[in-house]
């Protein structure tokens, strides 16, 4: 066996020794040289392959002996499903970056999502340094350091790796962690470190919700995600039946029993799935045997637990009560009539053999099926705890079992899926559904007995006799079990709570006639209870925060407790009002329960005073406690903060604050606010999201009263500030003061005050581009916020995503901070849409209109840190994507502004041009660089097709013809052809963006580009310049998508590592300020009676000029070759043209000059034939004076004589491409 290598980046490999290879014990290598050198027994090789075919999970070996079977000529490679060559198109993208990304694969189970996914690393196990993750993703530090260790293994000869995951929620947080290793180690990188393929399966609701998120793309842009479901297009379709007459001729009639692949051969046919699944038609409830008993166990655990197995040994076991004589039979073959529709596989070479159903799809069939035939799904499940649960199951066997009894998916209601789970897992809705309430609470109790340490399953038992059989007391000792079984946890206190709550809910539901009495009982059981949760909630969190913080993912606050407080307080406010308008100022405190107890009847209520004199301000505690979790963060992990939480929370706060207000003005006006739910900082930060636009202004003047009155609270003085911000955000008002006296005056010295008045703070004295010189400290400023965060928020927010409240604009005082509602609204473009915006991601800074009213801040990244620059000071800010800092240089970026003081948002590499270059002439749009050295191209014509091909060594060129540039490291050979941006320019990918360049098919057939520089045509100054301005078409038969580029020069842009296709750069239609292009005027003419000339101002689109060439000489005309303007005009500039001699008639009147397609752009000039000179004027309409003139020519008495041409010279002779398409004045 050779030694095991790792690919290095420069395509060779590194051998590695066993210390390198112990090293990992979370991630499983697929090394370079995987198998070679190894001889393999013929009998595993066909059982392994036979293996696969029938149903079980691929491992490597299937791969290499399909490789080997290729090349051999023996056989063909795996078939492939559609979303391989998409998937592959990504990899190879992010392999041209730096740092770190991400690629999410969503699949069915059973569709071959794993395997597609493995196929991909092992084909690049030469390119990348491939390896799964399969160790546990708590210890996300150790995994990052393990990839690190992986990327630097072999010393200089680091590489990329390749690493597949299957976990939706790991990616940013292992992106971010892998960052901080690479900055704490001081590696220098020039490459990627990481590309996470995130192959994610999931079930049908949530494939659903996926591909409706696929469709709504963001503007246009292609979805990085990759979708797999159980349907074949006619391609693979076609495929699979070819590999499967390969098959017959292999494996003969054993591939009847192939079903893991007849199954996708077949598109998941229902028919062949019912049909090899017949045996269970024939299935009896009494005395089964247990061959049949088994079968019956696989289906229903894999039916319901995708990826569920039991081990081998566990099976032989069973078996063997009924007949010991079997014992050294293989499953399969005992199994008989069912053993073909099971496998027995090796994950490991090292772990015991794994038994499982064929399929997914069988097992789910084979089920149903069971069920039919009086096997109910309850009898299956309550035998399988029995028999295959005694004395301590296999950890394995145990996560299957819970799973199979506790797991919830995301819920479905009609066609939407909401972001709520079901209550139950599938089983037991199954059950429920089909067998009646009593077997599923029958099937829980078995497990909870089975199963006596658990707590998961009375926890879920609990809430099934709550929820499903009304059953409160039975629901209330499997709660207190459940308790009993683990006291520490949060999560399952929570049930009892829970329990009790639903007993209101069901009083209330079915109004059942209840004595206030009773309904305080309750209420008081719950509250105690959901205290206790706060209580367990506070100490799980305070327990991990004392931990060293690196060495696990920590687990985010429970708030459940808190919320359960306020639901339940919510519901006794109804149920005791509804019985009695007096509960109302009871619940208030606007009276005592000792003067009013009187008119209630019932004396033994003032046992419940203690508890009704708290509810008031605990109701107002936990509100303010939720207003600043929700308003400041959002959850890491997506749908955690359910939407109702906020609205429920408030329903509650403003039935307990009341409407009658206090005597004392200062407490009247404080009343006010909490009505409006402003009396916090954070909720003057959320009345955008619930307030009109007179209640903000109320709450401005509500907030100076309070500011100005003697008892001033500490925090009024922000909140005054904070609400002339939200108004200005919802009205538009302008403001011309920015407050900076105030703060001078009166609380310049307070670092003891609250994060909300330092972050306002810095918000305000933030220096702007008009001030000569910083007058604050910044450093201080910032480390005011964050130390003042550490001390009020840090261990709430633990584990959370501080949200930006803030961003800067373009105006000024008040008015240059934009609240991120109002920076969602410009997205959405709908005030009443909740946008549900991921901040993360950054798609947001993407749009046009949010770019073009938020104002960038200049920095430059350094050692993996970024800072913002003002004159000759830096200040360090942290970024929102750490994963933007891999690249050290200027940069310009959003400033957003969290309660823990700045944040970078889509920062930008800052274009730097080139050397001074000497100009072309007077007329080029940019200067002319000796470094590139220019080729003449060879061109071909076929079918009316020019085609351009180009030769050379080492080094940096351009073409002569159409100013390409391009660098190479060795010999290159390619050629291009320009393609019209007609078909293009209108689909999605491009709807936020135009052409700014040409479209050019390039095909490399030898060598490769290390870079390659494709013409624009857009005049570049300081704001054009911005390489997110710019992006490139790429055209491929998968579908048209765009990319970032590199750089932006005044006549190029620029991209890595290129990989061809077609592809033209576009510039965002949107930028906020008026652009100009560069452009050529094109003279046809042909005289009959009288002279006709043909006159187009336009876009220098070689593409676009060949269709016109053709067009016009079909009809008669012939060019006229006249130098183009040497100045650029804006783009959609209205144009006229004119001519100095009499008699001459023109139309139309004006021209647009548009980057869009068109061959009908043109003024057509009539005038009688003329035996003397003239010329021709172009004006710019939006012009004034002598400057309107944009260009103009002489047509000479020689330019307009009759020419006999010769046609087929004609016809041959290249296109009307310009000598240089970014840089020549005219076409020569």
């Amino acid at each position: 066996m050779a030694r095991r290598a790792l690919s290095t980046a420069g395509g060779g490999e590194i051998g590695i020794g066993s210390e390198i290879i112990n090293s990992f014990s979370l991630l499983e290598i697929l090394h370079a040289n995987q198998f070679e050198g190894e001889v393999f027994d013929q009998k595993l090789i066909e059982q392994t392959e036979e293996n696969f075919y029938r149903g079980a999970p691929p491992n490597w070996l299937n791969f290499y002996i399909s490789e080997q079977a290729e090349s051999n000529g023996t056989g063909t490679s795996f078939i492939k499903r559609d979303g391989y060559e998409t998937l592959k198109k990504q990899i190879s993208q992010r392999g041209k970056g730096l740092g770190t990304s991400a690629i999410e694969l969503f699949h069915q189970q059973g569709c071959g999502g794993t395997t597609l996914t493995m196929q991909m690393l092992w084909d690049l196990r030469k390119t990348f340094r491939c390896a799964v993750l399969t160790g546990s993703t708590s210890d996300i530090v150790k995994v990052a350091k393990e990839v690190v260790h992986l990327f630097t293994a072999g010393n200089r000869d680091s590489n990329t790796v390749l690493l597949l995951i299957n976990d939706d929620f790991l990616s940013y947080n292992l992106q971010d962690s892998i960052m901080e290793e690479i900055a704490e180690q001081e590696i220098a990188i020039d490459m990627p470190v990481v590309i996470l393929l995130n192959c994610v399966r999931v079930s049908d609701v949530v494939m659903s919700k996926k591909e409706q998120a696929s469709t709504e793309q963001l503007k246009g842009k292609a979805s990085k995600r990759i979708i797999l479901k159980r349907s074949l297009s006619d391609t693979e379709e076609e495929q699979l039946v070819k590999k499967k007459e390969e098959l017959s001729r292999r494996f003969g009639d054993r591939c009847k029993q192939f079903h893991g692949f007849n199954i996708l051969q077949t598109n998941f046919s229902q028919d062949y799935i019912q049909d090899v699944c017949a045996v269970f038609k024939k299935a009896k409830r009494a005395n089964k045997p247990l061959k049949a008993q088994l079968a019956a166990f696989l289906s229903l655990l894999n039916a319901y637990v995708p990826g569920s197995y039991l081990q081998e040994s566990q099976c032989l076991d069973f078996l063997q009560h009924d007949n010991p004589v079997y014992g050294n039979c293989s499953i399969e073959h005992y199994m008989n009539p069912f053993g073909h529709l099971i496998v027995t596989f090796h994950q490991d070479i090292n772990d015991e053999r794994k038994v499982s159903m064929a399929h997914p799809l069988i097992a789910q069939c084979c089920t149903e099926l069971l069920a039919i035939a009086g096997v109910t799904r309850s009898d299956t499940a309550r035998n399988f705890l029995t028999n295959f649960c005694r004395d301590q199951p296999p950890p394995c066997l145990l996560g299957f079992v819970k799973d199979l009894l506790t797991k919830r998916e995301m819920k479905k209601e009609g066609t939407s899926i909401t972001e709520q789970k079901e209550l139950f897992s599938r089983l037991i809705l199954d059950i429920t559904k089909k067998e009646g309430t009593i077997q599923s609470a029958s099937i829980l109790k078995v497990a909870s007995k089975k199963f006596d340490q658990n707590p998961f399953f009375p926890q879920a038992l609990a809430r099934f006799c709550s929820k499903e059989q009304n059953n409160f007391d039975e629901a209330e000792k499997w709660a207190k079990t459940a308790i009993k079984r683990d006291p520490q946890n949060s999560y399952v206190a929570d049930t009892l709570g829970q329990v009790h709550k639903n007993n209101l809910i069901y009083l209330k539901d079915k109004k059942v006639p209840t004595k206030p009495r009773k309904i305080l009982q309750l209420a008081k059981k719950a509250i105690n209870a959901f205290e206790e949760e706060k209580r367990l909630a506070e100490n799980e969190h305070w327990n991990e925060k004392k931990g060293d913080g690196k060495t696990k993912v920590l687990r985010a606050l429970n708030t459940r407790g808190q919320f359960g407080y306020l639901e339940v307080c919510n519901l006794l406010y109804d149920h005791l009002v509804g019985l009695d308008e007096i509960w109302k100022k009871l619940l208030t405190k606007n009276e005592s329960l000792g003067i009013v107890l009187r008119f209630l009847g019932d004396t033994k209520l003032f046992g419940f005073d203690s508890l009704i004199k708290s509810l008031r301000d605990k109701v107002e505690k936990n509100f303010e406690f939720f207003d600043t979790f929700l308003t400041y963060s959002t959850s890491n992990k997506k749908n955690d903060d359910a939407s109702y939480v906020s609205k429920k929370a408030a329903e509650c706060y403003k039935k307990y604050i009341g409407d009658s207000a206090p005597d004392d003005k200062l407490k009247q006006t404080l009343h006010k606010l909490r009505q409006k739910l402003a009396v916090t900082s954070a909720g003057v930060l959320s009345c955008i999201n619930r307030c009109t636009s007179a209640d903000a202004e109320n709450i401005a003047t509500w907030w100076e009263e309070v500011y100005r009155s003697k008892d001033l609270p500490t925090e009024a003085f922000s909140n005054y500030i904070f609400a002339k911000i939200m108004l200005t955000n919802m009205e538009g008002i302008l403001s011309s003061s920015d407050n900076q006296s105030d703060f001078r005056q009166k609380m310049s010295l307070a670092t003891e005050m609250k994060p909300e008045f330092h972050m306002l703070k810095l918000l305000v004295f933030w220096p702007t581009d008009d001030e000569d010189k910083q007058d604050t400290d910044l450093h201080q400023l910032i480390k005011n916020v964050q130390h003042s965060y550490e001390q009020e928020f840090k261990t709430l927010f633990q584990d959370r995503y501080l949200l930006p409240l803030f961003f800067f604009g373009k105006g000024e005082g008040l008015n240059r901070f934009v609240h991120r509602r109002t920076v969602e609204i410009w997205w959405t473009q709908d005030a009443l849409k909740d946008a549900n915006t991921n901040w993360k991601n950054e798609n947001i800074f993407k749009d046009t209109v949010v770019q073009e009213k938020l104002l960038k801040v200049e920095g430059v990244v350094r050692n993996y840190k970024l800072y913002a620059t003002f004159r000759e000071t830096e200040t360090e800010i942290h970024a929102n994507r750490r994963d933007s800092l891999w690249k050290s240089g200027k940069v310009s970026f959003y400033l957003g502004f969290t309660i823990n003081g700045p944040l970078a948002f889509s920062i930008q590499r800052t274009t730097t041009e080139g050397p001074p270059r000497k100009l072309l002439g007077a007329s080029g749009n940019e200067t002319e660089s000796s470094e590139w050295t220019k080729l003449e191209p060879e061109v071909t014509i076929m079918d009316e097709v020019y085609t351009y091909s180009l030769h050379c060594e080492k080094g940096l060129y351009e073409c002569s013809l159409s100013a390409l540039r391009w660098v190479c490291e060795g010999r290159v050979s390619f050629s291009y052809r320009f393609r019209s941006w007609d078909e293009h320019v209108n689909k999605p990918v491009c709807i936020n963006h135009i052409p700014a360049g040409p479209l050019m098919d390039i095909t490399v057939t030898a060598g490769k580009m290390e870079e390659v520089h494709l013409p624009h045509w857009f005049c570049i100054d300081k704001n054009v310049s911005r390489s997110d301005a710019f992006v490139v078409l790429h055209v491929d038969a998968d579908g048209d998508f765009v990319e970032q580029v590199s750089e932006v020069t005044p006549s190029h842009v620029k991209l890595n590592k290129p990989v061809f296709s077609p592809k033209g750069a576009m510039i965002l239609k949107k930028l906020g300020f008026k652009v100009k292009i560069f452009f050529d005027v094109l003279i046809y003419m042909r005289i009959r009676t009288k002279l006709m000339l043909h006159v187009y101002p336009m876009t220098r689109d070689p593409a676009l000029q060949q269709a016109v060439e053709t067009e016009e000489k079909d009809n008669g005309f012939r060019r006229i070759r006249k130098p183009s303007p040497t100045k650029p005009l804006r783009r959609n500039s209205d144009v006229s043209l004119s001519a100095d001699t009499d008699g001459a008639t023109i139309r139309p009147d004006n021209r647009t000059l548009t980057c869009t397609w068109s061959t009908q752009n043109f003024f057509e000039v009539e005038i009688d034939k003329s035996e003397s000179e003239f010329s021709l004027i172009l004006k710019d309409k939006q012009k004034g004076t002598m400057e309107n003139v944009v260009w103009s020519c002489t047509i000479l008495t020689d330019d307009i004589e009759t020419k006999n041409i010769n046609n087929e010279e004609a016809r041959v002779s290249p296109p009307p491409v310009q000598t240089n398409v970014a840089t020549a004045g005219g076409y020569q």
